[in-house]
């Protein structure tokens, strides 16, 4: 294959690659709300989450607000209190969009190493 861009440096093609309404206004998914996400499963809080990335707790409410609100069903769920707390949940459909995002993202890094190789 001839290399699009001739050159005597190494050079490589990068990107990455995230989910958008139509106009693009606003991001849906992307690898933050994804790892977001699987640190919610991981921890069972949105604090303890929000934490582990060094996020705060208000910037993964206001990230979970917008994915449940483009989401046909919400993506995560809180529990109110109780004896041990409250806590998260990622919901079926949070689930899937992880699964789906991950093989997007594989077919996309697959689409990357053809072009660089």
């Amino acid at each position: 294959m001839k290399k699009l861009i001739p050159t005597t440096n190494e050079i490589k093609i990068t990107g990455a690659i995230w989910i958008e309404n139509q106009d693009g206004s606003e991001r849906f998914l992307g690898k933050g709300r994804i790892q977001l996400l699987e640190l919610i499963i991981e921890h069972g809080s949105i604090s303890k989450a929000a934490k582990a990335m060094e996020m705060s707790y208000k910037r993964a409410w206001d990230l979970i607000t917008s994915m449940n609100s483009q989401a046909t069903k919400p993506f995560v769920v809180t529990q109110v209190g109780g004896k041990s707390g409250g806590g998260a949940i990622v919901t079926p459909e949070g689930l899937q969009a992880i699964e789906a995002y991950k093989s997007l993202q594989a077919r996309f890094q697959a689409f990357l190493a053809q072009e660089n190789s």
